[in-house]
């Protein structure tokens, strides 16, 4: 599909732009107020759904604000708190060693650098890049399995490993444009490109896809495989993420946010 390193860039940047006009509303869909909450929600959100942890999070943070009050937590206490996250004992582990290193390497406060980021336990590049773009507004690659599965469809990397392909999509876009596109191709992935049977057919940037054709391509069968507010009968709550409405006000409305 592209012929040269100029035409690739020009198309997977199209990519970007018509992904920004579908999703305006793509955030990280972690709920969060600092970044400490956010780094915690990110370590919990392995294995499970944003919306499992959300779930969770209003009273975990009410019971642990900050770092501080996590590293004194009891284990059991914490343990039983974000068990329905999944792996909760692993978790648990992560979060009071990382609570631990931020009180006695950063004051207790989570760090804005990235080498500071992976050095605390249970955080990897992925973590430190959700928590850099989102919280400290410095731009980042979060390579999850979606991101992935993305960056190889349409055409960006032929790579598998997250850290090439993070170096590779990096060379495609200007650094501004890395957690915007984070985010789009994420929401993408989850509610349209789906990794076992993509909806090619309702999929905006299919005319830009080299793998078009990898799944239902009929129109109307493929609207049937969207999901979250895409989802056929969910206009509603579609039309207010257009508007700015956000997740939590959505929510205490009673829409439904989950897949």
């Amino acid at each position: 599909m592209d012929k040269t390193l100029i035409g690739k860039k020009r198309r997977v940047r199209k990519v970007n732009r018509i992904l920004g006009e579908t999703y305006p509303y793509a955030v990280a869909e972690l709920d969060f107020g600092n970044p400490f909450e956010l780094l915690v929600a990110t370590v919990l959100s392995a294995q499970t759904t944003d919306v499992r942890v959300n779930s969770i999070t209003p009273e975990l943070f009410s019971r642990y604000p900050d770092a501080a009050a996590m590293a004194a937590a009891e284990e059991s206490e914490l343990s039983e708190l974000i068990r329905p996250t999944g792996f909760y004992q692993a978790k648990t582990r992560s979060l009071l060693g990382l609570a631990h290193a931020l009180v006695e390497a950063h004051d207790g406060e989570v760090p804005a650098d990235l080498e500071a980021l992976v050095r605390l336990p249970g955080v990897g590049r992925k973590t430190a890049f959700v928590v850099l773009g989102n919280a400290f507004n410095r731009p980042g690659l979060t390579v999850d399995t979606h991101f992935g599965r993305l960056a190889r469809r349409l055409g960006m990397t032929e790579q598998t490993d997250p850290v090439k392909v993070e170096h590779a999509v990096a060379e495609l876009f200007e650094p501004k444009d890395w957690t915007d596109l984070s985010h789009r191709l994420i929401y993408h992935g989850r509610r349209v490109c789906h990794s076992r049977r993509p909806a090619c057919g309702a999929c905006p940037v299919a005319h830009l896809c080299p793998s078009y054709g990898t799944g239902e391509t009929d129109a109307e069968a493929a609207r049937q495989l969207l999901k979250y507010e895409l989802a056929p009968g969910r206009e509603e709550l579609h039309h207010k993420l257009m508007q700015g409405f956000t997740r939590r006000q959505l929510r205490s409305e009673g829409y439904p946010l989950s897949a």
